[in-house]
């Protein structure tokens, strides 16, 4: 019975704790919806790894400010090489203004960890009316396997 009611006291506090270990993150609006954005793929060629590639869906973190076109967040690292000749594709279609950006810019709160060896690129491609769309790199011979996102449908 003494353990039933030390038992019983301990679920209680448990029950009552209003914080768990989610709280103590405090991220803002766009940092929850860039987490749930972010889809990263390996570069590859020939089977081995070159490098690794990410992109945050900006239409859907800043839906007020990017909805004319199609916008992308992408950090790019590939071993040994330059990312001059970067080729991305959204539905097979190549993008129509991509913009290097600072290792310190206006989304460098969304990607978690800025690192020095990621390079940073903000990437327009025309407003596709599919709610599929499949986002892939190629660099030369290497290329990613698609980073695919749903739109919504209004």
């Amino acid at each position: 019975m003494k353990y039933l009611f030390m038992f019983s006291v301990f679920v209680l506090f448990l029950g009552c704790a209003d914080k768990n270990a989610f709280s103590k993150f405090g991220m803002n609006k766009a940092q929850e919806l860039s987490a749930s954005s972010i889809q990263t793929s390996k570069i590859k060629s020939d089977g081995h790894i070159d490098g690794v590639f990410s992109a945050i869906y900006l239409n859907d973190v800043y839906p007020d400010k990017y909805f004319d076109n199609e916008y992308f967040l992408i950090s790019l690292y590939i071993k040994g090489r330059k990312d001059t000749d970067i080729n991305l594709m959204l539905n097979k279609k190549r993008c129509m203004k991509i913009k290097r950006l600072p290792q310190n810019n206006e989304f460098s709160d969304l990607v978690g960890a800025n690192n020095r060896w990621k390079k940073y690129f903000l990437v327009v491609f025309k407003k596709e009316k599919s709610t599929t769309l499949s986002l892939v790199l190629e660099n030369g011979q290497s290329f990613s396997d698609p980073l695919v996102y749903q739109k919504d449908k209004l």
